[in-house]
Protein backbone atom coordinates (compact mmCIF):
# COMPACT_ATOMS: atom_id res chain seq x y z
CA UNK A 1 0.00 0.00 0.00
CA UNK A 2 2.90 2.37 0.80
CA UNK A 3 6.05 3.05 -1.17
CA UNK A 4 9.23 1.75 0.36
CA UNK A 5 11.09 4.32 2.42
CA UNK A 6 14.45 4.13 0.69
CA UNK A 7 16.49 5.97 3.32
CA UNK A 8 15.03 5.04 6.75
CA UNK A 9 18.23 5.99 8.60
CA UNK A 10 17.72 9.63 7.62
CA UNK A 11 14.56 9.92 9.67
CA UNK A 12 13.80 10.39 13.36
CA UNK A 13 10.09 9.68 13.60
CA UNK A 14 7.46 11.05 15.95
CA UNK A 15 4.50 8.73 16.49
CA UNK A 16 1.51 10.94 17.27
CA UNK A 17 -1.62 9.48 18.91
CA UNK A 18 -4.78 11.35 19.88
CA UNK A 19 -8.01 10.13 21.47
CA UNK A 20 -11.00 12.24 22.55
CA UNK A 21 -14.21 11.25 24.32
CA UNK A 22 -16.03 11.41 20.99
CA UNK A 23 -13.49 9.01 19.44
CA UNK A 24 -14.04 6.52 22.28
CA UNK A 25 -17.67 6.29 21.22
CA UNK A 26 -16.60 5.08 17.79
CA UNK A 27 -15.31 1.81 19.22
CA UNK A 28 -12.04 0.13 20.24
CA UNK A 29 -10.46 0.67 16.80
CA UNK A 30 -9.73 4.27 17.82
CA UNK A 31 -8.14 3.35 21.17
CA UNK A 32 -4.64 4.46 22.14
CA UNK A 33 -3.38 0.87 22.18
CA UNK A 34 -4.77 0.19 18.71
CA UNK A 35 -3.18 3.31 17.27
CA UNK A 36 0.14 2.58 18.94
CA UNK A 37 0.15 -1.02 17.69
CA UNK A 38 -0.54 0.10 14.12
CA UNK A 39 2.19 2.76 14.19
CA UNK A 40 4.76 0.42 15.76
CA UNK A 41 4.05 -2.22 13.11
CA UNK A 42 4.66 0.36 10.37
CA UNK A 43 7.98 1.63 11.77
CA UNK A 44 9.26 -1.91 12.30
CA UNK A 45 8.31 -2.89 8.77
CA UNK A 46 10.19 0.11 7.34
CA UNK A 47 13.12 0.00 9.83
CA UNK A 48 12.49 3.54 11.07
CA UNK A 49 14.00 5.08 14.17
CA UNK A 50 11.41 6.43 16.61
CA UNK A 51 12.50 9.50 18.51
CA UNK A 52 9.43 9.56 20.77
CA UNK A 53 5.74 8.69 21.00
CA UNK A 54 3.38 11.58 21.73
CA UNK A 55 -0.04 10.73 23.20
CA UNK A 56 -2.87 13.22 23.83
CA UNK A 57 -5.58 11.18 25.53
CA UNK A 58 -8.88 12.99 26.04
CA UNK A 59 -8.17 15.96 23.75
CA UNK A 60 -10.46 17.15 20.96
CA UNK A 61 -9.12 17.29 17.42
CA UNK A 62 -10.43 20.82 16.99
CA UNK A 63 -8.05 22.03 19.71
CA UNK A 64 -4.40 22.25 18.64
CA UNK A 65 -3.24 23.49 22.03
CA UNK A 66 -2.71 19.92 23.24
CA UNK A 67 0.23 19.29 25.61
CA UNK A 68 1.91 16.46 23.73
CA UNK A 69 1.21 17.98 20.33
CA UNK A 70 2.94 21.16 21.52
CA UNK A 71 5.81 19.02 22.86
CA UNK A 72 6.13 17.36 19.45
CA UNK A 73 6.20 20.77 17.74
CA UNK A 74 8.93 21.87 20.16
CA UNK A 75 11.02 18.80 19.22
CA UNK A 76 10.49 19.61 15.52
CA UNK A 77 11.68 23.17 16.17
CA UNK A 78 14.74 21.72 17.94
CA UNK A 79 15.39 19.52 14.84
CA UNK A 80 15.02 16.32 16.87
CA UNK A 81 12.15 15.09 14.68
CA UNK A 82 11.85 15.12 10.87
CA UNK A 83 8.99 12.66 10.34
CA UNK A 84 5.47 12.58 11.84
CA UNK A 85 3.30 9.47 11.57
CA UNK A 86 -0.39 9.18 12.55
CA UNK A 87 -3.02 6.49 12.11
CA UNK A 88 -5.18 8.80 9.98
CA UNK A 89 -5.54 12.48 9.20
CA UNK A 90 -8.17 13.04 11.92
CA UNK A 91 -5.60 12.05 14.60
CA UNK A 92 -3.51 15.06 13.58
CA UNK A 93 -6.60 17.27 13.84
CA UNK A 94 -10.25 17.70 12.89
CA UNK A 95 -10.03 21.42 12.08
CA UNK A 96 -9.33 21.17 8.36
CA UNK A 97 -7.93 24.71 8.16
CA UNK A 98 -5.25 24.20 10.83
CA UNK A 99 -4.63 20.62 9.71
CA UNK A 100 -3.97 21.94 6.20
CA UNK A 101 -1.63 24.57 7.66
CA UNK A 102 0.54 21.95 9.32
CA UNK A 103 0.48 19.57 6.34
CA UNK A 104 1.01 22.10 3.57
CA UNK A 105 3.06 24.81 5.22
CA UNK A 106 4.55 24.05 8.63
CA UNK A 107 5.84 20.52 7.98
CA UNK A 108 7.36 21.32 4.54
CA UNK A 109 8.97 24.52 5.87
CA UNK A 110 10.61 22.50 8.67
CA UNK A 111 11.56 19.61 6.34
CA UNK A 112 9.25 17.21 8.12
CA UNK A 113 7.76 14.26 6.22
CA UNK A 114 4.18 13.51 7.24
CA UNK A 115 2.57 10.07 6.83
CA UNK A 116 -1.08 9.18 7.51
CA UNK A 117 -1.35 5.39 7.35
CA UNK A 118 -5.03 4.72 6.67
CA UNK A 119 -5.46 7.69 4.32
CA UNK A 120 -2.44 6.76 2.21
CA UNK A 121 -0.98 10.25 2.63
CA UNK A 122 2.81 10.57 2.41
CA UNK A 123 4.21 14.04 1.77
CA UNK A 124 7.55 12.46 0.90
CA UNK A 125 6.21 11.08 -2.39
CA UNK A 126 4.19 12.48 -5.28
CA UNK A 127 0.76 10.83 -4.93
CA UNK A 128 -2.83 11.51 -6.02
CA UNK A 129 -3.84 10.80 -2.41
CA UNK A 130 -1.91 13.93 -1.46
CA UNK A 131 -3.54 15.98 -4.22
CA UNK A 132 -7.10 15.51 -2.99
CA UNK A 133 -6.23 15.97 0.69
CA UNK A 134 -7.76 19.50 0.76
CA UNK A 135 -11.14 17.95 -0.12
CA UNK A 136 -10.89 14.87 2.12
CA UNK A 137 -11.96 16.58 5.35
CA UNK A 138 -14.91 18.20 3.59
CA UNK A 139 -16.10 14.82 2.29
CA UNK A 140 -15.83 13.28 5.76
CA UNK A 141 -17.90 16.07 7.23
CA UNK A 142 -20.76 16.23 4.72
CA UNK A 143 -22.59 13.11 5.88
CA UNK A 144 -22.22 14.16 9.52
CA UNK A 145 -23.81 17.47 8.56
CA UNK A 146 -26.77 15.67 6.97
CA UNK A 147 -27.29 13.58 10.11
CA UNK A 148 -27.09 16.73 12.24
CA UNK A 149 -29.84 18.32 10.14
CA UNK A 150 -32.10 15.28 10.64
CA UNK A 151 -31.60 15.37 14.41
CA UNK A 152 -32.27 19.11 14.48
CA UNK A 153 -35.47 18.52 12.51
CA UNK A 154 -36.69 15.96 15.08
CA UNK A 155 -35.92 18.33 17.96
CA UNK A 156 -37.60 21.24 16.20
CA UNK A 157 -40.71 19.12 15.67
CA UNK A 158 -40.88 18.39 19.41
CA UNK A 159 -40.47 22.09 20.14
CA UNK A 160 -43.38 22.97 17.83
CA UNK A 161 -45.52 20.48 19.76
CA UNK A 162 -44.75 22.32 22.99
CA UNK A 163 -42.63 19.52 24.48
CA UNK A 164 -39.76 20.59 26.71
CA UNK A 165 -36.48 19.18 25.39
CA UNK A 166 -33.99 21.25 27.38
CA UNK A 167 -31.73 20.03 30.14
CA UNK A 168 -33.01 22.31 32.92
CA UNK A 169 -36.33 24.21 33.08
CA UNK A 170 -36.34 27.97 33.52
CA UNK A 171 -36.05 29.31 37.09
CA UNK A 172 -39.43 28.87 38.76
CA UNK A 173 -40.21 25.52 37.16
CA UNK A 174 -39.06 21.92 37.51
CA UNK A 175 -39.51 18.72 35.54
CA UNK A 176 -42.83 16.91 35.93
CA UNK A 177 -42.30 13.96 38.32
CA UNK A 178 -44.02 11.42 36.04
CA UNK A 179 -44.60 12.92 32.55
CA UNK A 180 -41.71 13.24 30.14
CA UNK A 181 -41.08 16.60 28.40
CA UNK A 182 -43.45 18.41 30.81
CA UNK A 183 -42.68 21.09 33.40
CA UNK A 184 -44.52 22.14 36.57
CA UNK A 185 -44.22 25.06 38.98
CA UNK A 186 -41.46 24.92 41.60
CA UNK A 187 -43.14 26.89 44.38
CA UNK A 188 -39.92 27.73 46.24
CA UNK A 189 -38.48 29.54 43.21
CA UNK A 190 -41.85 30.72 41.83
CA UNK A 191 -42.41 32.95 44.86
CA UNK A 192 -39.19 34.82 44.02
CA UNK A 193 -40.26 35.12 40.36
CA UNK A 194 -43.54 36.74 41.43
CA UNK A 195 -41.65 39.13 43.70
CA UNK A 196 -39.27 40.18 40.90
CA UNK A 197 -42.21 40.97 38.60
CA UNK A 198 -43.90 42.93 41.40
CA UNK A 199 -40.74 44.97 41.96
CA UNK A 200 -40.53 45.74 38.22
CA UNK A 201 -44.19 46.73 38.17
CA UNK A 202 -43.49 49.16 41.01
CA UNK A 203 -41.03 50.95 38.77
CA UNK A 204 -37.72 49.48 39.92
CA UNK A 205 -35.09 49.13 37.17
CA UNK A 206 -33.47 45.79 36.41
CA UNK A 207 -30.21 47.01 37.93
CA UNK A 208 -31.90 48.08 41.17
CA UNK A 209 -33.74 44.76 41.43
CA UNK A 210 -30.46 42.85 40.98
CA UNK A 211 -28.73 45.05 43.56
CA UNK A 212 -31.46 44.44 46.14
CA UNK A 213 -31.49 40.68 45.60
CA UNK A 214 -27.71 40.55 45.98
CA UNK A 215 -27.91 42.63 49.16
CA UNK A 216 -30.42 40.16 50.58
CA UNK A 217 -28.28 37.17 49.59
CA UNK A 218 -30.98 35.62 47.38
CA UNK A 219 -29.50 32.63 45.46
CA UNK A 220 -29.26 33.09 41.71
CA UNK A 221 -31.01 30.56 39.43
CA UNK A 222 -27.71 28.75 38.82
CA UNK A 223 -26.93 28.59 42.54
CA UNK A 224 -30.47 27.47 43.35
CA UNK A 225 -30.23 24.68 40.77
CA UNK A 226 -26.87 23.56 42.12
CA UNK A 227 -25.16 23.95 38.75
CA UNK A 228 -21.36 23.70 38.92
CA UNK A 229 -19.32 26.69 37.71
CA UNK A 230 -16.35 25.75 35.52
CA UNK A 231 -14.43 29.03 35.89
CA UNK A 232 -15.67 31.04 38.89
CA UNK A 233 -15.22 34.79 38.58
CA UNK A 234 -15.75 37.82 40.84
CA UNK A 235 -19.44 37.99 39.82
CA UNK A 236 -20.23 34.29 40.17
CA UNK A 237 -23.33 33.75 42.29
CA UNK A 238 -24.60 37.32 41.88
CA UNK A 239 -27.73 38.60 40.15
CA UNK A 240 -27.23 40.86 37.13
CA UNK A 241 -29.47 43.35 35.35
CA UNK A 242 -29.21 41.16 32.21
CA UNK A 243 -30.54 38.15 34.11
CA UNK A 244 -33.46 40.18 35.51
CA UNK A 245 -34.28 41.67 32.10
CA UNK A 246 -34.29 38.22 30.52
CA UNK A 247 -36.65 36.88 33.17
CA UNK A 248 -39.08 39.77 32.82
CA UNK A 249 -39.46 39.07 29.10
CA UNK A 250 -39.65 35.28 29.28
CA UNK A 251 -43.11 34.09 28.17
CA UNK A 252 -42.56 30.78 29.94
CA UNK A 253 -43.91 32.52 33.04
CA UNK A 254 -47.33 33.04 31.40
CA UNK A 255 -47.71 29.39 30.44
CA UNK A 256 -46.04 29.42 27.01
CA UNK A 257 -43.24 27.01 26.13
CA UNK A 258 -40.35 29.13 24.82
CA UNK A 259 -37.51 27.25 23.14
CA UNK A 260 -34.96 27.78 20.38
CA UNK A 261 -33.58 30.92 21.97
CA UNK A 262 -30.07 29.77 21.13
CA UNK A 263 -28.58 27.43 18.56
CA UNK A 264 -25.23 25.79 18.01
CA UNK A 265 -23.01 27.55 15.48
CA UNK A 266 -22.73 24.29 13.52
CA UNK A 267 -22.50 20.56 14.02
CA UNK A 268 -18.78 20.75 14.80
CA UNK A 269 -18.92 23.40 17.51
CA UNK A 270 -20.48 23.26 20.95
CA UNK A 271 -20.64 27.05 21.14
CA UNK A 272 -24.16 28.48 21.01
CA UNK A 273 -25.30 31.85 19.72
CA UNK A 274 -28.46 33.78 20.56
CA UNK A 275 -31.33 33.75 18.09
CA UNK A 276 -33.51 36.70 17.15
CA UNK A 277 -36.83 36.72 19.01
CA UNK A 278 -38.72 36.12 15.75
CA UNK A 279 -36.89 32.78 15.37
CA UNK A 280 -37.87 31.45 18.80
CA UNK A 281 -40.36 28.58 19.04
CA UNK A 282 -43.23 29.68 21.29
CA UNK A 283 -46.23 27.41 22.02
CA UNK A 284 -48.97 28.83 24.25
CA UNK A 285 -50.84 27.05 27.04
CA UNK A 286 -48.43 24.19 27.64
CA UNK A 287 -48.15 24.51 31.44
CA UNK A 288 -49.46 26.42 34.47
CA UNK A 289 -48.46 30.12 34.46
CA UNK A 290 -46.71 31.88 37.35
CA UNK A 291 -47.50 35.42 36.15
CA UNK A 292 -50.83 36.62 34.69
CA UNK A 293 -50.84 38.03 31.17
CA UNK A 294 -51.77 41.60 32.18
CA UNK A 295 -48.85 41.92 34.61
CA UNK A 296 -46.45 40.37 32.12
CA UNK A 297 -47.44 42.75 29.30
CA UNK A 298 -47.06 45.81 31.52
CA UNK A 299 -43.62 44.76 32.70
CA UNK A 300 -42.41 43.84 29.21
CA UNK A 301 -43.54 47.24 27.90
CA UNK A 302 -41.39 48.91 30.57
CA UNK A 303 -38.35 46.83 29.58
CA UNK A 304 -38.87 47.32 25.84
CA UNK A 305 -39.05 51.08 26.25
CA UNK A 306 -35.34 51.04 27.10
CA UNK A 307 -34.23 48.80 24.23
CA UNK A 308 -31.90 50.06 21.51
CA UNK A 309 -31.78 48.87 17.89
CA UNK A 310 -28.66 47.37 16.33
CA UNK A 311 -26.96 48.50 13.12
CA UNK A 312 -27.57 46.58 9.91
CA UNK A 313 -25.02 44.11 8.51
CA UNK A 314 -24.74 42.33 5.17
CA UNK A 315 -23.89 38.74 4.29
CA UNK A 316 -21.99 37.65 1.20
CA UNK A 317 -20.15 34.49 0.12
CA UNK A 318 -16.60 35.68 0.82
CA UNK A 319 -17.30 37.49 4.08
CA UNK A 320 -14.09 37.71 6.12
CA UNK A 321 -11.86 36.70 3.18
CA UNK A 322 -11.64 39.91 1.11
CA UNK A 323 -8.80 42.38 1.81
CA UNK A 324 -7.18 45.48 0.32
CA UNK A 325 -3.94 44.52 -1.48
CA UNK A 326 -2.25 47.86 -0.71
CA UNK A 327 -2.99 48.46 2.99
CA UNK A 328 -3.85 44.87 3.98
CA UNK A 329 -7.05 45.75 5.86
CA UNK A 330 -10.41 44.00 5.26
CA UNK A 331 -12.61 45.71 2.69
CA UNK A 332 -15.86 47.26 3.88
CA UNK A 333 -19.15 46.48 2.11
CA UNK A 334 -21.73 49.13 1.27
CA UNK A 335 -25.27 48.88 -0.07
CA UNK A 336 -26.01 51.26 -2.96
CA UNK A 337 -28.85 51.47 -5.50
CA UNK A 338 -27.99 51.21 -9.18
CA UNK A 339 -29.61 53.19 -12.04
CA UNK A 340 -32.59 50.82 -12.01
CA UNK A 341 -33.14 51.42 -8.29
CA UNK A 342 -31.95 47.92 -7.33
CA UNK A 343 -29.85 47.27 -4.21
CA UNK A 344 -26.24 46.28 -4.95
CA UNK A 345 -23.33 45.55 -2.62
CA UNK A 346 -19.98 47.24 -3.27
CA UNK A 347 -16.56 46.67 -1.74
CA UNK A 348 -14.59 49.72 -0.65
CA UNK A 349 -11.27 50.07 1.16
CA UNK A 350 -11.94 50.62 4.85
CA UNK A 351 -8.74 52.65 5.28
CA UNK A 352 -9.74 55.01 2.45
CA UNK A 353 -13.24 55.24 3.91
CA UNK A 354 -11.93 56.35 7.32
CA UNK A 355 -9.09 58.63 6.14
CA UNK A 356 -10.28 59.94 2.77
CA UNK A 357 -9.05 63.52 3.28
CA UNK A 358 -5.61 62.30 4.35
CA UNK A 359 -5.15 60.53 1.03
CA UNK A 360 -4.44 57.19 2.68
CA UNK A 361 -4.92 54.33 0.17
CA UNK A 362 -7.57 54.45 -2.63
CA UNK A 363 -11.24 53.55 -2.82
CA UNK A 364 -10.90 50.14 -4.60
CA UNK A 365 -14.67 50.34 -5.25
CA UNK A 366 -16.01 47.28 -7.09
CA UNK A 367 -19.26 45.30 -7.20
CA UNK A 368 -19.43 42.37 -4.78
CA UNK A 369 -20.96 40.16 -7.48
CA UNK A 370 -18.01 40.86 -9.81
CA UNK A 371 -15.48 39.65 -7.24
CA UNK A 372 -17.64 36.66 -6.30
CA UNK A 373 -18.07 35.51 -9.89
CA UNK A 374 -14.33 35.82 -10.63
CA UNK A 375 -13.34 33.79 -7.56
CA UNK A 376 -16.00 31.13 -8.20
CA UNK A 377 -14.75 30.64 -11.76
CA UNK A 378 -11.22 30.08 -10.44
CA UNK A 379 -12.45 27.61 -7.80
CA UNK A 380 -14.43 25.76 -10.47
CA UNK A 381 -11.25 25.46 -12.51
CA UNK A 382 -9.40 24.08 -9.49
CA UNK A 383 -12.18 21.59 -8.69
CA UNK A 384 -12.27 20.31 -12.28
CA UNK A 385 -8.54 19.67 -12.10
CA UNK A 386 -8.54 17.83 -8.78
CA UNK A 387 -11.98 16.31 -8.21
CA UNK A 388 -13.12 13.17 -10.00
CA UNK A 389 -16.22 11.20 -8.97
CA UNK A 390 -14.40 7.84 -9.04
CA UNK A 391 -11.77 9.18 -6.66
CA UNK A 392 -14.29 10.60 -4.21
CA UNK A 393 -16.73 7.66 -4.14
CA UNK A 394 -14.60 5.33 -1.92
CA UNK A 395 -14.13 8.14 0.58
CA UNK A 396 -17.87 8.87 0.58
CA UNK A 397 -18.67 5.16 1.07
CA UNK A 398 -16.34 5.00 4.06
CA UNK A 399 -17.92 8.14 5.56
CA UNK A 400 -21.44 6.70 5.13
CA UNK A 401 -20.48 3.26 6.46
CA UNK A 402 -18.80 4.79 9.51
CA UNK A 403 -21.79 7.00 10.28
CA UNK A 404 -24.25 4.11 9.85
CA UNK A 405 -22.13 1.86 12.04
CA UNK A 406 -22.41 4.44 14.79
CA UNK A 407 -26.20 4.29 14.43
CA UNK A 408 -26.39 0.79 15.92
CA UNK A 409 -26.89 2.11 19.42
CA UNK A 410 -30.17 0.66 20.66
CA UNK A 411 -28.61 -1.29 23.53
CA UNK A 412 -26.45 1.67 24.48
CA UNK A 413 -29.50 3.96 24.53
CA UNK A 414 -31.31 1.65 26.96
CA UNK A 415 -28.20 1.45 29.13
CA UNK A 416 -27.70 5.23 29.11
CA UNK A 417 -31.30 5.90 30.09
CA UNK A 418 -31.01 3.48 33.00
CA UNK A 419 -27.80 5.15 34.19
CA UNK A 420 -29.35 8.62 33.89
CA UNK A 421 -32.39 7.51 35.92
CA UNK A 422 -30.08 6.01 38.53
CA UNK A 423 -28.08 9.23 38.82
CA UNK A 424 -31.28 11.27 39.07
CA UNK A 425 -32.42 9.07 41.97
CA UNK A 426 -28.99 9.50 43.53
CA UNK A 427 -29.29 13.29 43.24
CA UNK A 428 -32.67 13.20 44.98
CA UNK A 429 -31.21 11.12 47.81
CA UNK A 430 -28.22 13.43 48.22
CA UNK A 431 -30.54 16.43 48.41
CA UNK A 432 -32.72 14.72 51.04
CA UNK A 433 -29.59 13.81 53.04
CA UNK A 434 -28.64 17.48 53.04
CA UNK A 435 -32.09 18.53 54.23
CA UNK A 436 -31.89 15.89 56.97
CA UNK A 437 -28.43 17.16 58.01
CA UNK A 438 -26.87 13.80 57.14
CA UNK A 439 -24.51 15.66 54.78
CA UNK A 440 -22.82 18.96 55.56
CA UNK A 441 -22.79 21.75 52.98
CA UNK A 442 -19.26 21.09 51.67
CA UNK A 443 -19.82 17.37 51.09
CA UNK A 444 -23.21 18.08 49.53
CA UNK A 445 -21.79 20.58 47.03
CA UNK A 446 -18.93 18.21 46.11
CA UNK A 447 -21.12 15.11 45.61
CA UNK A 448 -23.96 17.02 43.95
CA UNK A 449 -21.65 18.70 41.41
CA UNK A 450 -19.93 15.40 40.57
CA UNK A 451 -23.17 13.48 40.03
CA UNK A 452 -24.67 16.35 38.01
CA UNK A 453 -21.62 16.46 35.75
CA UNK A 454 -21.74 12.68 35.24
CA UNK A 455 -25.41 12.84 34.35
CA UNK A 456 -24.88 15.74 31.95
CA UNK A 457 -22.18 13.75 30.14
CA UNK A 458 -24.53 10.78 29.78
CA UNK A 459 -27.35 13.01 28.54
CA UNK A 460 -25.01 14.56 25.98
CA UNK A 461 -24.05 11.12 24.71
CA UNK A 462 -27.72 10.07 24.61
CA UNK A 463 -28.60 13.07 22.47
CA UNK A 464 -26.02 11.97 19.89
CA UNK A 465 -27.45 8.48 19.41
CA UNK A 466 -30.63 9.36 17.52
CA UNK A 467 -29.52 8.12 14.12
CA UNK A 468 -31.41 6.64 11.15
CA UNK A 469 -30.52 3.13 9.93
CA UNK A 470 -29.81 2.19 6.30
CA UNK A 471 -29.38 -1.05 4.36
CA UNK A 472 -26.10 -1.71 2.45
CA UNK A 473 -27.79 -0.80 -0.86
CA UNK A 474 -29.12 2.43 0.61
CA UNK A 475 -25.64 3.23 1.90
CA UNK A 476 -24.20 2.92 -1.63
CA UNK A 477 -26.90 5.22 -3.00
CA UNK A 478 -26.28 7.72 -0.23
CA UNK A 479 -22.57 7.73 -1.01
CA UNK A 480 -23.23 8.35 -4.73
CA UNK A 481 -25.66 11.17 -3.97
CA UNK A 482 -23.12 12.61 -1.54
CA UNK A 483 -20.46 12.72 -4.25
CA UNK A 484 -22.87 14.16 -6.84
CA UNK A 485 -24.05 16.90 -4.50
CA UNK A 486 -20.49 17.70 -3.47
CA UNK A 487 -19.35 18.09 -7.09
CA UNK A 488 -22.38 20.22 -7.97
CA UNK A 489 -22.00 22.61 -5.04
CA UNK A 490 -18.22 22.61 -4.52
CA UNK A 491 -17.59 26.01 -6.12
CA UNK A 492 -20.27 27.76 -4.01
CA UNK A 493 -19.84 25.78 -0.79
CA UNK A 494 -18.90 28.36 1.85
CA UNK A 495 -17.23 25.72 4.02
CA UNK A 496 -15.12 24.42 1.15
CA UNK A 497 -14.20 27.93 0.02
CA UNK A 498 -12.99 28.87 3.51
CA UNK A 499 -10.94 25.66 3.69
CA UNK A 500 -9.31 26.29 0.27
CA UNK A 501 -8.89 30.08 0.19
CA UNK A 502 -6.74 31.93 2.70
CA UNK A 503 -7.65 35.41 1.43
CA UNK A 504 -8.76 37.36 -1.64
CA UNK A 505 -7.00 40.66 -2.29
CA UNK A 506 -8.21 43.54 -4.45
CA UNK A 507 -5.64 45.89 -5.97
CA UNK A 508 -6.12 49.58 -6.69
CA UNK A 509 -6.55 48.82 -10.42
CA UNK A 510 -9.31 46.24 -9.65
CA UNK A 511 -7.14 43.14 -10.10
CA UNK A 512 -8.29 40.17 -7.99
CA UNK A 513 -5.58 38.07 -6.32
CA UNK A 514 -6.57 34.69 -4.82
CA UNK A 515 -4.26 33.15 -2.21
CA UNK A 516 -4.99 29.47 -1.58
CA UNK A 517 -4.17 27.68 1.67
CA UNK A 518 -2.55 24.82 -0.29
CA UNK A 519 0.45 25.65 -2.44
CA UNK A 520 -0.31 23.17 -5.23
CA UNK A 521 -3.65 24.88 -5.89
CA UNK A 522 -1.95 28.22 -6.61
CA UNK A 523 -0.43 26.74 -9.77
CA UNK A 524 -3.62 24.93 -10.86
Amino acid sequence: MYLEISNPMDYHAALYIRLSKEDENEGPSESVNNQQSLLNEFVQQHRLTVFDTYIDDGWSGTNFDRPNFRRMIADIEAKKVNMVITKDLSRLGRDYILTGHYMERYFPEHRVRYISLLDGIDTGVDSTANDITPFRAIMNDMYAKDISKKISSVKHDKQRKGLFIGGKPVYGYKMHPTEKNKIVIDEDAASMVRRIFAMALDGMSCRKIATQLNAEGVPTPATYAGLPVANPGPYTGLWSSERISDMLQNETYIGSMVQGRTRKINYKSKKCIKQDRRDWVVVEGTHEPIIDRETFDKVRALVNSRRHTRSRTYDFLFKGLIFCHECGYPLAVLNRKNAAGEDRLYFVCRTYQRFTKAGVCTSHTIKEETVTQTVIEKVQEVCRGYLQADQLLPQAQRAVAKAVAKANNEKEIVSLKAKIDSLTTHLDKVYMDKLSDVLDEADFQRIYAKVKADRAALEQRLSQLDRPDYSPAEQVNLAKKLVERFLETASTNRELLVSLIERVELTSDKQIIIKFRFKQLETA
